[in-house]
């Protein structure tokens, strides 16, 4: 018996299902896929029986910086070796406050949490406190966190939990529209995706119309308008995602990569929101910790100084354009979805992902790691070379299909 499957044998007796939440391998994964790892460095994993891959899916988005990154360990070391937690913050936050207001323009005020979750929650809270509204829009599909607002695909949840969250589809101005009439009167904020990145389908860019609607539906109902970056945040571009189409949110969250993979997680606003945090009581016990603040100082710094969304948007086209001309080589229809840096690979006519699941278990064979229905993750450890050697495992895949 393999290292891994003795664990997975244990774990089954102790932690339900086996594993929980999104790193669970028996949550839609081809067989094979390790449950347990051991060693990260770079652009590499390890599992516990010693089998090595080059990574795609970088802790699903935290890691940008390279696992194990020195820089940003140091920073974090030093740090907690003066002080992490006590009684009150240590002067870090400020400094990584300071640091948010000047690279993300709408910045003017920051708090800090733990997860993405805690983010999106924490935007819906305020955007409430200041309108005395209770309704927030959130996309159909649309994944912001398991929290139970947020949770809609998941058990534990009752529909009552929802009354408050109207839905809408992404990309359709009409759609959008007709929700905010509907609403009307009562509606906090419109919560967006940097992009339409709903696990299982194909991505989908934003429109940049639609986002200079939902903008304008904000200001006509002194809405909100709440980005939640947490999946896409440094990755697109080093300020708010929708900056590029000229348009700013009210309130953004963030998270997994804006400290490499330390536990940290972002509220930033604008001037006219700031007493509603000021009075909105949000807290955890975790969330004033001062390394993953060091560790955030330090990845942004390296994300400024490599401009990491061209070099993400470049790396990433270079395996699209790689894994593009296998396919049309074997015989073989996929499609390629999402930005560059975040790729999401699939098969055409695959509504059963038989070809997909049997593509990825190949790669991992052959030590590349992909995912079959989530987008996957650039980073700046990844090299030229590191997806050249991958593309000459993915081509070997595409001839066991």
């Amino acid at each position: 018996m393999s290292r891994n499957d003795e664990l997975k044998a244990r774990a089954e007796a102790v932690i339900p299902g086996g594993m929980y939440g999104h790193m669970s391998t028996y949550r839609m994964l081809p067989e094979g896929y390790p449950q347990y790892f051991e060693r990260a460095d770079g652009c590499r994993l390890w599992d516990v029986d010693g089998n090595e891959y080059i990574d795609f899916m970088c802790s699903y988005g935290p890691m940008i910086a390279g696992y194990a990154n020195p820089r940003v360990r140091a920073a974090a070391d030093a740090q907690r070796n003066q002080i992490d937690i006590a009684n009150a913050p240590a002067a870090v936050i400020v400094d990584l406050a300071e640091k948010m207001m000047s690279q993300i323009s709408h910045a003017e005020w920051a708090i800090f949490a733990k997860n993405g979750n805690d983010a999106t929650t924490a935007c819906n809270m305020i955007a409430r406190g200041r309108t005395g509204k209770r309704k927030i829009l959130v996309a159909q599909g649309a994944y912001h966190g398991s929290q139970p607002w947020a949770a809609r695909r998941t058990k534990g949840t009752p529909d009552e939990d929802y009354v408050h969250f109207p839905t809408y589809t992404f990309n359709d101005i009409e759609s959008v529209t007709q929700a905010v009439a509907q609403a009307s009167g009562d509606l906090a904020g419109i919560v967006v995706s940097a992009f339409r990145h709903d696990a299982g389908f194909h991505q989908e860019l934003t429109d940049p119309d639609f986002a200079r609607a939902v903008r304008a539906l904000c200001d006509k109902e002194d809405a909100a308008l709440i980005l939640d970056d947490v999946r896409a945040g440094m990755r697109l571009s080093l300020d708010a995602s929708w900056s590029e189409f000229g348009v700013q949110p009210d309130l953004s969250a963030w998270g997994k990569a804006i400290a490499n993979g330390e536990p940290i997680a972002a509220v930033l606003g604008s001037d006219p929101w700031r007493e509603a945090a000021s009075k909105t009581f949000m807290t955890g016990s975790f969330w004033y910790q001062a390394a993953p603040m060091a560790a955030s100082l330090e990845t942004l710094a390296i994300l400024n100084e490599e401009n990491a969304p061209a070099r993400l948007e470049a790396l990433g086209q270079r395996f699209r354009d790689g894994i593009y001309e296998q396919a049309q080589r074997h015989g073989h229809s996929v499609l390629q979805s999402g930005p560059s840096a975040m790729p999401t690979l699939m098969f055409e006519d695959d509504k059963d992902s038989r070809l997909g699941f049997a593509f990825c278990q190949a790669a991992l064979k052959e030590g590349v790691y992909l995912h079959p229905w989530h987008n996957m993750f650039l980073s700046l450890a990844h090299s030229e070379a590191d997806i050249d050697q991958a593309l000459e495992g993915t081509d070997r895949a595409f001839g066991t299909l």
